[in-house]
C-alpha cells in the first residue's frame, strides 16, 4: 500500500471496487461462478501488488503486463458468440447502465492520488480525464431509459460516448504509467496502480466497465435490429 496516503482514499477505492461487483453481478443475472472468477483475480493481483511485485518498474519485461494480458483475454474471451448470446438474454440494461455510477468516486480518488503525487494531472478531470462525465449521466440516462423517455438509439450513443471517454483515459494512464514506451508525465508518471489497492483499477473495474459498454452496445444493436 501507499503509506503516505489517507486512510479514507484507500477505503473509498475499495467501496467503489466491491460496488463494481455488485452492480456487475445483479446487471447479469447473478451468475456465481464468474463472481467468484473476478473475485479470486481480484485478490490475487492484489497479493501481487500488496507484495511490491509490480512497483518495481525497471525489469526488461514490464511486469504491469501481468494485468494486461489476463484482461484483454477476458475481454476477448467474454465477446465470443456463447457469451454474446448471453448478455443478451440476460443483461439488465438499467443497472447496467447504473454501474457507470461508479466512475465519480474513481475520479474523486484520482484526483486526490495526482495531489499525492502519485499520478500525474492529465488523469484526473482537471487534465485530460473526462470520464466523470459519464458517471454523472449514468443514473440520469438509466432512469430516463427505465421510464421509456429516451429511446435504445439515445443510450446506444451514450454507450458508444462512454465507452470513447474511458478508452481515452485508459491510453493515457498507459502512457504515462512507468513503462518502456511511457510517453507522458515523466516528472510525475502513473503509479499508484502499481499498489494495492489501486491495482484493482486496471485489473478489475476498468475491464469491467469497458465489457458493460460494448457488451450493451452489442446487446442495443441486436434489439434494434430485431424491432
Amino acid at each position: 500500500m501507499i503509506s503516505h496516503l489517507p486512510d479514507w482514499i484507500n477505503l473509498l477505492f475499495i467501496i467503489t471496487c466491491l460496488l463494481t461487483l455488485v452492480f456487475f453481478y445483479l446487471a447479469n443475472g447473478k451468475p456465481k461462478i464468474l463472481l467468484l472468477l473476478i473475485l479470486i483475480w481480484s485478490i490475487l493481483i492484489s497479493v501481487i501488488a500488496y507484495k511490491g511485485f509490480l512497483s518495481i518498474t525497471d525489469t526488461i519485461t514490464p511486469r504491469f503486463a501481468l494485468i494486461l494480458i489476463p484482461t484483454t483475454i477476458a475481454i476477448l474471451f467474454g465477446l465470443r458468440k456463447k457469451q454474446i448470446e448471453w448478455v443478451i438474454v440476460g443483461r439488465n440494461l438499467y443497472l447496467s447502465t447504473m454501474l457507470h455510477i461508479i466512475r465519480i468516486p474513481v475520479e474523486i480518488v484520482l484526483f486526490y492520488l495526482f495531489l499525492n503525487n502519485m499520478i500525474p494531472e492529465l488523469m484526473t478531470f482537471e487534465g485530460r480525464n473526462f470520464d466523470i462525465i459519464a458517471g454523472i449521466t449514468a443514473p440520469v440516462i438509466a432512469i430516463l431509459f427505465a421510464k421509456r423517455l429516451i429511446s435504445k438509439k439515445v443510450l446506444l450513443v451514450w454507450n458508444f460516448i462512454g465507452l470513447g471517454l474511458v478508452s481515452f483515459i485508459l491510453i493515457n494512464g498507459i502512457l504515462s504509467a512507468e513503462l518502456p514506451f511511457q510517453q507522458f508525465a515523466f516528472d510525475q508518471p502513473n503509479k499508484a496502480v502499481n499498489y494495492f489497492p489501486f491495482v484493482l483499477l486496471p485489473a478489475t473495474i476498468v475491464p469491467i466497465v469497458i465489457y458493460t459498454h460494448i457488451t450493451d452496445i452489442i446487446k442495443l444493436l441486436h434489439e434494434l435490429k430485431s424491432s
